[in-house]
């Protein structure tokens, strides 16, 4: 199945729509989602009373790898996983809200930040006229970066449950998860 971005138009024998945008193609996925859909009667509160942190690479199938299922967990995604102002402030509302007790860092090989610098927002002031208020975050060594974010979380004044603060890099070759030693 091919896949393009919501200004192209889809191709191959199962596109969703044709002549229509990715978007398209997710809406219409939706309508037959709902279609069969069920209220679970679940609560915003977490099973396991677990958040994980990771990074948005579309190749991490985070609940397939870790064996999780709907309403298990609170998910927070952003590019690297790292742990940013908006990620403490998720977490913050997870454990003092949800009731979130255990936090899981999850990095990977291959991270498109480890390519990047922070010279990525000088190129984008140059090129629309403003800086970003933010920072890339980029990194070279992907332990160290899992180090940092443990240290964020385990250091921020914020959360109330810091002592189950654990950090892995996934394989994205082998689907296995590394545990990063926060001591190293």
């Amino acid at each position: 199945m091919d896949m393009t971005t919501s200004a192209s138009v889809p191709t191959g024998p199962d596109a969703a729509t044709v002549g229509g945008t990715v978007t398209d193609r997710l809406v219409d996925a939706n309508q037959r989602y709902a279609a069969a859909f069920t209220d679970p009667g679940m609560d915003a509160r977490p099973v396991l009373h677990v958040a994980v942190v990771a990074c948005m690479d579309a190749r991490l199938d985070l609940h397939a790898a870790l064996g999780l299922e709907l309403g298990d967990c609170h998910t927070i995604r952003n590019a690297g996983g790292v742990v940013t102002d908006d990620v403490i402030r998720s977490l913050t509302i997870s454990q003092r809200k949800l009731g979130t007790r255990s936090i899981v860092l999850i990095h990977h090989t291959g991270c498109g930040l480890e390519s990047l610098t922070e010279d990525f927002r000088n190129e984008l002031e140059a090129e629309v006229g403003q800086r970003p208020a933010w920072a890339v975050e980029s990194f070279r060594d992907v332990d160290q970066d899992v180090r940092q974010s443990m240290q964020r979380v385990r250091t921020s004044p914020f959360l109330l449950h810091t002592d189950d603060v654990r950090g892995f890099v996934f394989d994205v070759k082998t689907g296995l998860l590394r545990e990063v030693d926060p001591a190293s």
